[in-house]
C-alpha cells in the first residue's frame, strides 16, 4: 500500500472555505493576502461561483489574470467574474485593501501565478512575494478609479461599460464581419480615455460572392462607434490595414481633443495624410507617433501644417522608418523649428543627407526642452557599394553633435544605421 500525503493546513483551510458558498467581501478582507491566489485558483475551477464572485470584488492585488486560468471558457464562470468587478466598481466606500485595476482575459501565461505558487511552495523565499514584483501598478488617482480590460476575444460585458477608461483590443485574424459585429460593445464605453487597436488580419469573408461593398460596411459600422466616445484622449492604431482610405472617418468622428495619436505600420494613402491637417481635434495633440508609416511616395505639406498646428502643445514626435528623404525633411524643418515644447524626436531609419541633417539641428538647436533625439546616419556614411562606413560614420557624427555643442548642450542624442527590431 502507498501511504498518501496528508493535505496541508493550507489546503485544508481552502477547502474549508470553498464549502462555505456564503462568504463575502467582509470575510475575505480578514483574511492573509498571501491564502487568496490560491484560493481563487481553486474557486475558479471548482466553479464555485458565488466565492469568485466575492473574491474579484475583494481582489488586493493591482491585477487579476483570470483569462490565464480559464482553459475553456465558461460563461457562468466569466459573469461571476465580471459581476465581482462591477461589484466593486458601483460600492461607494472602498477598502484601502482593494485596488484591482487591471483584469485581464487574454489566455497568455502570466507570472502572477507562478510567483505565488512557488511562495505556497517555499521556493526561493518563505517571505510572501511583494505585489509590486507581480505586476506593476498603475497610477492612482484621488477622484476616479480606473479599470482597464484586456482580452484576447471580444466578450460581451456582463458590468458596467462606462466603467471601462483604457481598452487593448488585439484582432488577430479577425475579419471585418466579426469586428463589425462588436462595434456596439465599443460605443457603450463612455469613459474611455485610452484606446489600443492592433494588429488585424485582412480575412475573406466565408461567404462566397463576397462584395467590397459588404466589407465596408462593417468598417463604416465599426468606425461610427467613436462618436460615442466623448472622453477619449489616447488613441493608438497598429497595423491596422482597413485605415487606408478611412482614417478622415475615425478623425471626422472623434468628440474631444486628442493628447496622444499614434498610427504605426500602416499603409496610409494621400487622403488619409490630408485628414491630419483638416481635422481641429488634433490641434492640441502632444504626442504624434507615425512610425513605419511609410511616406516615400507622399507629399507631406499635410504633415507639415499639422506640425504647425500643434507647435504649441507637441513634445514628442515619431517619424522612424517612415522611408522619408531629403524631400520630406525640408518640408517639414520650418514647423519643427517652432515646436518649442518638443522634448523627444525620432527620425531613425530615413534616408538624410548631411547637408539636410545639419539643418535640421541648425533650425531645432533653439528647443531648449529637448531630452532624447534620434537621427539616422547620414547617406555620406555609405559607401559605394551601400555598406556602412564605420570611419565615415564615427566621423560625420561626431561633426554633426559637436555643431549642435556650438548652439546647445543636448542632453541625449544619438546617430543610428539600421535599428534592430528587437533590441531597438
Amino acid at each position: 500500500m502507498c501511504a498518501q500525503t496528508p493535505p496541508t493546513l493550507l489546503k485544508l483551510a481552502r477547502q474549508a472555505l470553498l464549502r462555505d458558498e456564503t462568504l463575502d467581501m467582509s470575510a475575505l478582507d480578514k483574511l492573509p493576502m498571501e491564502l487568496l491566489p490560491a484560493l481563487f485558483k481553486e474557486a475558479l475551477t471548482g466553479r464555485h461561483t458565488m466565492t469568485v464572485k466575492a473574491m474579484v470584488a475583494a481582489w488586493p492585488f493591482p491585477c487579476l489574470p483570470v483569462g490565464a486560468l480559464m482553459k475553456t471558457p465558461d460563461l457562468e464562470t466569466l459573469q461571476a467574474v465580471l459581476a465581482g468587478v462591477d461589484m466593486e466598481l458601483q460600492r461607494k466606500i472602498h477598502s484601502r485593501r482593494r485596488k484591482l485595476q487591471v483584469l485581464d482575459l487574454s489566455k497568455k501565461h502570466h507570472e502572477f501565478w507562478s510567483i505565488w505558487a512557488g511562495a505556497e511552495k517555499g521556493d526561493c523565499s518563505a517571505e510572501a512575494p511583494d505585489e509590486q514584483q507581480v505586476v506593476k501598478v498603475l497610477p492612482r488617482y484621488a477622484l476616479r478609479r480606473l479599470l482597464k480590460v484586456v482580452a484576447d476575444l471580444w466578450l460581451r460585458p456582463c458590468f458596467h461599460a462606462e466603467h471601462i477608461e483604457t481598452l487593448e483590443l488585439m484582432m488577430i485574424s479577425w475579419d471585418m464581419l466579426k469586428l463589425s459585429q462588436v462595434s456596439p460593445f465599443l460605443g457603450w464605453m463612455r469613459n474611455l480615455r485610452k484606446f489600443f487597436l492592433a494588429n488585424t488580419i485582412k480575412n475573406v469573408f466565408i461567404i462566397g460572392n463576397r462584395t467590397t461593398d459588404r466589407e465596408e460596411n462593417c468598417i463604416r459600422k465599426f468606425i461610427s462607434q467613436f462618436y460615442k466616445l466623448d472622453c477619449l484622449q489616447y488613441l493608438s492604431m497598429n497595423g491596422i490595414y482597413f485605415l487606408r482610405d478611412h482614417l478622415h472617418l475615425v478623425l471626422g468622428c472623434l468628440m474631444a481633443p486628442l493628447e496622444t495619436l499614434s498610427i504605426t505600420s500602416c499603409n496610409l494613402s494621400q487622403s488619409d495624410l490630408n485628414s491630419l491637417s483638416e481635422c481641429p481635434k488634433l490641434f492640441q495633440l502632444k504626442h504624434l507617433d507615425l512610425k513605419r508609416v511609410c511616406l516615400m511616395d507622399l507629399d507631406v505639406k499635410p504633415l507639415q501644417i499639422l506640425l504647425e498646428n500643434v507647435a504649441d502643445t507637441l513634445q514628442s514626435l515619431d517619424l522612424e522608418s517612415c522611408w522619408m528623404m531629403d524631400s520630406h525633411l525640408q518640408l517639414l524643418i520650418s514647423a519643427l523649428s517652432k515646436c518649442t515644447q518638443l522634448a523627444n524626436v525620432s527620425f531613425y531609419d530615413n534616408d538624410f543627407s548631411m547637408h539636410n541633417l545639419t539643418n535640421l539641428l541648425q533650425h531645432t538647436a533653439n528647443l531648449s526642452k529637448m531630452n532624447v533625439e534620434q537621427y539616422p546616419a547620414p547617406l555620406e556614411c555609405h559607401d559605394e557599394l551601400g555598406y556602412i562606413s564605420i570611419e565615415r560614420f564615427t566621423q560625420l557624427c561626431a561633426e554633426q553633435i559637436d555643431r549642435l555643442r556650438a548652439i546647445r548642450q543636448p542632453k541625449c542624442i544619438s546617430f543610428a544605421t539600421l535599428i534592430c527590431s528587437r533590441c531597438g
